[in-house]
């Protein structure tokens, strides 16, 4: 993500790419093609989009296929298919136009422009699918650099915005509703769980089943990751059938575990 002043990270890995000579561009320097990337200007202020354009268009790496209001936008960028869209954050739907232009071109590469750096307006901007950004204060140095970096699938911020997006998943994984138990198991991963349920370890557990140490332990992995539970102790102790066939008469299994706990 873009940043700050002129002296700001991103800043100064673009002044860095400029100055090292190798290729010539920010492209080469970040493994990117050599022809301009096309670039979309998006603004309800006709000024702001038209002395952007001005600018951007002296820099080689850039091509300005078009600017236009959030309206234009959703109408032209089928035809004129840019790489990266430059969003200004004053609009009033700002975070409802990202979703629109994602359904139109999901590779779309949105930088969002003028972002007033407050927790909720950075959270906002990525869940709105937006993968970078230059603040208000920030300079046409950063905008250049943050476009090039979020057409290299690069993300750059500071370290506070870092840890605010950090804590955002956090929240997210917490609030997630665990998965049912023993919910999408296959027939061998259920027979296995009900081994571990029974204390073995994974060595007996492939001696037992007449496998390789490295498939059991696959299978463990995927069991840990489909009962979303971080440690095989949530399953030791509990009392399950390892074979949900036995109590269904060979009936089709249900997928799930018998539990006697």
């Amino acid at each position: 993500m873009g940043v700050g002043h002129a002296s700001s990270p991103i800043g100064e890995c673009a002044a860095a790419d400029r100055k090292s000579g190798q290729g010539g561009s920010n492209n080469d320097a970040l493994g990117l093609p050599a022809q301009p990337a096309r670039v979309y200007i998006v603004s309800e202020t006709r000024l702001f989009r038209e002395g952007l354009k001005a600018m951007l268009m002296r820099e080689v790496e850039l091509n300005v296929v078009g600017h236009g209001s959030c309206a234009d936008a959703l109408e032209e960028i089928g035809r004129s298919r840019p790489a990266s869209l430059l969003l200004d954050m004053a609009g009033h739907d700002c975070f409802a136009v990202p979703r629109q232009l994602h359904a139109i071109l999901p590779d779309l590469r949105i930088v969002a422009v003028a972002v007033a750096e407050l927790e909720g307006d950075i959270i906002a901007c990525a869940e709105a699918g937006i993968c970078g950004y230059v603040a208000q204060h920030g300079t046409v140095q950063d905008l250049i650099a943050t476009i090039m970096r979020a057409l290299g699938g690069e993300l750059v911020c500071p370290p506070r915005i870092a840890a605010v997006l950090f804590n955002r998943v956090a929240m997210l994984a917490a609030d997630r509703p665990p998965s049912p138990l023993g919910e999408a198991l296959t027939r061998r991963e259920r027979e296995i769980a009900g081994l571990i349920a029974l204390g073995l370890q994974n060595k007996e557990i492939a001696r037992r089943l007449g496998l390789g140490n490295a498939t059991v332990k696959n299978h463990v992995h995927n069991i840990l990751q489909k009962l979303n539970i971080r440690g095989r102790d949530k399953i030791v102790g509990r009392r399950f059938d390892p074979d949900p066939w036995r109590e269904s008469g060979g009936a089709t299994p249900s997928g799930r575990f018998q539990s006697y706990a």
